[in-house]
């Protein structure tokens, strides 16, 4: 992959969007231009989780102005991600569609544990080095991750459906501060973060850190009336409680020199950090000035510079699933050299689709760990909802696409793409895994693998295929699968 002088990264969150370019030198990133608009999408998100056109229209305008600021980069030097809201509209599909064609560029929806990695990650490179085991906690607009780590190695991660914007809707949506409405909104968080207090309570971690904007606001307003020096404290948040209740109306919080946009979430997120810090038994939390949109540059930066996540998390699945490494080795070198044969480059992003075959024929038996028969089923769904940090859950769809589309009946695998170029990928893997079905070293014979359009014809030694007829059969019967979804696959001998 090309090294870019200049990368971006795009972060949109449930309450603002952020944008951040930076520019390269070596292993290190340098900012070079930011941007930040509050969206507040999780506000539009309606009681039967669909996003409102009020939201989206305000989304659509920010990315068209973010859109413009980078314009001229290249699709490999962007990374743009989706976080909770994302993550929860119904019509999150149709209205990404209308969102990358705004910005021009394509957007990741990224787990709720990948989420936390990446905050981790962001955190992590703007910290001091330290051995200290490091908790990390991020209110978001819609969600709150959790981690533990140490150096730049996340060890534990977590993400609560639970955010400063969708708490302050919920318990604080007519304005009104009330002890009822803090109560109620302290005893929500504090169950949501029962199903973590174990891991992540005092005693795991030796460091407390805050990132992101409520955070930020917190440990502001503790400084601003002396109740902290540094960072947030439980003292002081017992006081900020005072504060708030005997304000009793966000509109009456706009003396305490707040950011406007700050303000009608503030209750909510506040509630959020005041639950953190009596389930988790912290006493002081520092605040740091980086979060996900640097942890998303620097793991960008990794993938241009060869350290890639995805390629780490797949030789662990590889691992943990007991895969055969040898039968993979085979089945990838064989489905690689066929792609390359007839791939085009004017078919979308043949690097990234080859990279996607390499990936899918190392775990194209992952399945066989729970049941041999049907394992390509198993496999797919896997693939599709394990936590694959690197990954986006679009991408671990289409990892469960090809690698439930590597044996049986074509016309059953769900959404097959119209793309000839996903078409080649997988006829390359099913004649790969089809070869490689002896599962030993035996020499095969020479392929040619040739396209034409949507016809696709593989010429192989007539005396060879008269030798192995089972071969043979599965061939014809490929023929068949093939036709029956609108592709014309021949064999040439």
């Amino acid at each position: 992959m090309q090294v870019y002088d200049t990368i971006a990264a795009v972060d949109l969150g449930s309450n603002s969007f952020r944008l951040q370019v930076a520019r390269v030198v070596e292993d290190q990133i340098y900012p070079l231009d930011s941007l930040k608009e509050t969206v507040r999408l999780a506000a539009g998100l309606t009681a039967d989780k669909f996003l409102d056109d009020e939201s989206q229209l305000r989304a659509l305008a920010c990315l068209k102005r973010f859109g413009e600021r980078l314009r001229g980069l290249p699709n490999h030097a962007v990374r743009v991600v989706g976080t909770n809201t994302f993550r929860l509209a119904k019509n999150a599909s149709a209205f990404l569609e209308k969102a990358e064609d705004a910005l021009g560029f394509p957007i990741e929806v990224i787990a709720g544990r990948e989420e936390a990695r990446l905050i981790y990650l962001g955190v992590a490179h703007g910290l001091p080095s330290s051995q200290n085991h490091r908790l990390v906690v991020d209110i978001g607009g819609g969600s709150t991750e959790c981690v533990i780590g140490e150096g730049l190695e996340p060890l534990r991660m977590e993400s609560l459906y639970m955010g400063c914007v969708s708490y302050s809707k919920r318990f604080f949506g007519d304005g009104k501060i009330t002890k009822d409405a803090m109560q109620q909104a302290e005893l929500a968080a504090r169950m949501e973060l029962q199903t973590i207090r174990f891991e992540f309570s005092g005693g795991n971690w030796q460091e407390a850190i805050g990132s992101s904007g409520t955070a930020r606001a917190l440990a502001d307003l503790l400084k601003q009336n002396d109740w902290s020096n540094e960072g947030i404290t439980a003292e002081g948040l017992a006081k900020l409680r005072s504060m708030l209740l005997k304000a009793g109306e966000c509109k009456r919080l706009d003396t305490l020199g707040l950011k406007p946009d700050r303000i009608p979430v503030l209750p909510g997120g506040f509630a959020i950090m005041s639950a953190v810090f009596t389930e988790l038994n912290i006493q002081h939390m520092s605040v740091a000035g980086a979060a996900l949109k640097e942890g998303v540059l620097y793991d960008l930066l990794g993938r241009l510079h060869h350290q890639d996540m995805r390629d780490i998390t797949v030789s662990q699945f590889m691992r943990r699933y007991h895969i055969d490494p040898l039968q993979a080795k085979r089945v990838e070198d064989l489905s690689l050299s066929l792609f390359k044969q007839v791939a085009q480059r004017s078919d979308v992003d043949v690097d990234a689709a080859q990279q996607q075959l390499q990936w899918v024929a190392r775990l194209h038996e992952i399945g066989v760990s729970i049941a041999h028969s049907g394992y390509h089923k198993h496999a797919a769904y896997i693939l599709e909802n394990a936590d694959m940090p690197g990954f986006s859950k679009m991408e671990q769809f289409q990892l469960g696409l090809q690698v439930r589309a590597q044996r049986g009946s074509l016309s059953k695998v769900p959404r097959l793409s119209g793309i000839i170029q996903d078409w080649t990928a997988i006829l390359a893997l099913r004649l790969a895994v089809l070869f490689c079905r002896s599962r030993t070293d035996l020499t095969l014979p020479r392929m040619q693998l040739k396209r034409s359009g949507n016809d696709y014809r593989i010429k192989l030694d007539k005396k060879w295929i008269e030798q192995n007829p089972l071969t043979e059969n599965a061939l014809q019967a490929e023929i068949k699968e093939w036709k029956a979804v609108g592709v014309n696959f021949s064999v040439n001998n």
